[in-house]
């Protein structure tokens, strides 16, 4: 099995990469947003792979990390979640915009992906929940609190904080997440004036 590449970029087309290996073409398949943070062909490049092996082929799927790989292969432990699937919401979300939208339940955010109906949406939101803050990277511990605010656990400056800037025009997303950010400099015992302040200072920059 196939874990990781490193050589050199020999072509790069609508959904994959060519990595010349001492030769050797592999072809790796890709999210859009993972081919747009490729080097040019010609430089030098180390991929993290996932390789799925059926009777009649084998298929190499791209990662620029391990966090993006973990999230291909989460994905795909949900019902009706293949690898276009996973790809297409890896294009349309970033790992830590995947972790905030399962933390927060919305299923809207996840179904902007081609091809994720809001059944599915619902399954990845439900089932995933848990699993979100050990899948944001640095950003655990402000997914962990926004999963508290999605299902209305986090405290009630928190939560004032948030519903605050919901009202200014703030998306969920948004709010919960500069509110989630600046909560663990602000101290356990910050009121909610100052979380906004801080939270409209954080979304402003």
């Amino acid at each position: 099995m196939i874990g990781k590449l490193k050589g050199v970029v020999d072509s790069i087309g609508e959904d994959h990469v060519v990595i010349d290996v001492q030769g050797v073409g592999y072809v790796a398949h890709c999210s859009a947003r993972t081919l747009g943070t490729l080097p040019q062909v010609g430089e030098a490049i180390t991929m993290i792979i996932e390789t799925h092996v059926r009777e009649d082929m084998i298929k190499l799927f791209g990662f620029k990390d391990e966090l993006e790989r973990d999230w291909f292969k989460l994905l795909q432990s949900v019902q009706g979640v293949g690898a276009k699937v996973a790809l297409a919401i890896q294009a349309t979300l970033s790992p830590s915009d995947i972790a905030s939208a399962i933390a927060l339940q919305d299923k809207s955010m996840v179904s902007r992906a081609p091809g994720v109906g809001p059944k599915v949406a619902q399954r990845i939101v439900s089932e995933l929940k848990d699993k979100a803050p050990k899948f944001s990277g640095a950003a655990a511990a402000e997914i962990s609190l926004q999963s508290d605010i999605g299902s209305g656990h986090a405290n009630s400056a928190v939560m004032d904080a948030v519903s605050a800037l919901t009202n200014l025009g703030y998306s969920s997303q948004q709010a919960s997440g500069a509110v989630s950010k600046v909560s663990k400099n602000a101290g356990e015992d910050a009121d909610s004036a100052k979380l906004i302040r801080l939270g409209l200072k954080e979304l402003a920059g």
